[in-house]
């Protein structure tokens, strides 16, 4: 079991523009976005059965009809004269309950994508995710990077908005990326492709938080338009982000005010820095509970999820 292809294509050297659902689902809303824009055609996608558990059971007119995977699909569109591959994830191959891509089962799906693209002579890769920072959440959120190779960090440099982790991370610039997108940038090395991932800003205490961060993931579409070359639509991501806005702002207006004074001196800072082992202790002492509390009365002993669709 592996690839399920729809449609025969003749490539050249596409580049190849990836996520899967992460911290705010910035990276898989950044690629989606993309996928939409630029009318993408689905392709090809990856057999579900050797990596994922099965989500629910479809039911029509009362009969069982099928069990429902998480999709793992492959999209292409040309743009002027070069081929794009977009892969979209549904969910993070992990085989033991974590949301994050772990071990041998994420391995195999990281070389199973990259197997897909390299017969089409693919020799660049991005993936997409979230860098949590110690920013505020009215301020707009950056783009930062890493990559693996000089070349390809120069070219980032002229993205607009766009910072490499190394000016944002204390010392050389050392940091971790979760799951598959940070996974397939290390397998992409290993072949030696060229790989980059941009990730999106999101304040600390939001990483937190079950809500997606669409404003994050404009700065991202942001950042891919910039580097492709085409005008991008940001009416659905910044309705999206007006919504979770207000969301955000009553959680904001609920701080204690000690808290809050404290959060407001990050609108002050120009360039924020990495989180101090002082901001990150202020955090879990100041926010978990607070949150905890919060998410205990918005689900009001909803224990169970079972509903028609």
């Amino acid at each position: 079991m592996g690839i399920v292809l729809h449609k025969s294509l003749q490539l050249q050297r596409p580049r190849l523009i990836c996520s899967w659902p992460g911290i705010g689902n910035i990276g898989i809303l950044a690629v989606n976005s993309l996928i939409n824009q630029t009318g993408a055609e689905l392709f090809a996608e990856i057999e579900p059965w050797d990596y994922f558990e099965p989500r629910k059971v479809k039911v029509r007119n009362g009969f069982l009809e099928e069990l429902v995977f998480p999709a793992s699909n492959f999209y292409h569109k040309k743009l002027g004269e070069e081929d794009l591959v977009f892969f979209a994830g549904d969910e993070q191959p992990h085989g033991d309950g974590r949301m994050y891509a772990r071990g041998e089962v994420a391995l195999k799906v990281a070389n199973l994508v990259l197997d897909t693209v390299e017969q089409y002579g693919c020799r660049r890769v991005y993936t997409s995710g979230a860098c949590v920072s110690a920013v505020h959440h009215e301020m707009k959120p950056r783009v930062v990077a890493v990559a693996s190779s000089a070349s390809l960090l120069t070219e980032l440099k002229s993205v607009p908005n766009l910072v490499l982790m190394s000016e944002v991370s204390e010392g050389s610039g050392d940091g971790v990326i979760t799951g598959m997108n940070g996974l397939l940038l290390a397998a992409a090395k290993q072949r030696g492709l060229e790989a980059a991932c941009l990730m999106g800003e999101i304040p600390d205490w939001l990483s937190r938080t079950p809500f997606p961060y669409p404003r994050a993931a404009g700065s991202v579409v942001e950042a891919f338009a910039h580097i492709l070359g085409f005008e991008a639509d940001f009416e659905l991501l910044n309705r999206q982000a007006e919504e979770v806005d207000r969301i955000i702002n009553g959680l904001y207006q609920q701080f204690p005010s000690d808290v809050k004074e404290l959060y407001d001196q990050r609108k002050s800072l120009s360039q924020p820095g990495p989180i101090s082992r002082e901001e990150a202790d202020w955090m879990k002492e100041h926010l978990d509970d607070f949150l905890k509390t919060l998410s205990e009365e918005q689900d009001g002993g909803n224990e169970d999820d079972d509903r028609p669709v």
